[in-house]
């Protein structure tokens, strides 16, 4: 299926492709469409990220990502702390790092941002970046799964870093995800 946002995509409008391939439609093909000229989208292509559209911009009901959460009902405690980074990271993107009402206390979220960011800067075109950015999304998926294996089992949090790293992969890969 095909799929369609603007171009110069950053931050939600590359963690969606990621979202989208990896949860939803794995044989996604993305189109980007000029700013301006969301109009000219093509009919068979799944709109997110537009204005106007059911999987719009982030918005007062959550980023693009939460949308597509949602939509397709995709329940995963690693996913929401994914979620949780990347509406960190808009905010930060859109407020230049600045607080104010919205606290999410999500160091990585700057994170994220800055690297997306420096990802689009050193990127040839909107496919290019989609193709250097997943990785980065798979490890932030990765650390985000680890996350939930150390809530849920809080004495692993005791041992060595190294240790306690390879115990989480050896779990990861035993759970399906």
């Amino acid at each position: 299926m095909k799929w369609v946002t603007r171009d110069r995509v950053h931050l939600d409008r590359v963690a969606c492709p990621w979202l989208i391939k990896r949860f939803v439609d794995k044989d996604a093909e993305f189109v980007f469409v000029a700013w301006g000229k969301e109009d000219e989208r093509p009919a068979d292509a799944v709109p997110y990220a537009l204005p106007g559209v059911e999987l719009s911009p982030h918005d007062d009901a959550g980023s693009t990502f939460d949308k597509i959460m949602r939509k397709y009902n995709l329940k995963d405690p690693a996913l929401d702390i994914l979620a949780q980074v990347v509406n960190s990271g808009i905010h930060q993107s859109l407020h230049h790092g600045h607080k104010d009402e919205f606290d999410v206390p999500r160091i990585e979220g700057v994170g994220l941002g800055a690297l997306s960011e420096g990802i689009m800067l050193i990127t040839r075109d909107d496919h290019d970046n989609l193709d250097k950015s997943f990785l980065m999304y798979d490890a932030m998926y990765a650390y985000c799964r680890s996350v939930v294996i150390q809530h849920n089992d809080p004495s692993l949090k005791e041992m060595k870093l190294l240790d306690r790293s390879a115990e989480i992969k050896k779990r990861m890969q035993a759970a399906p995800k």
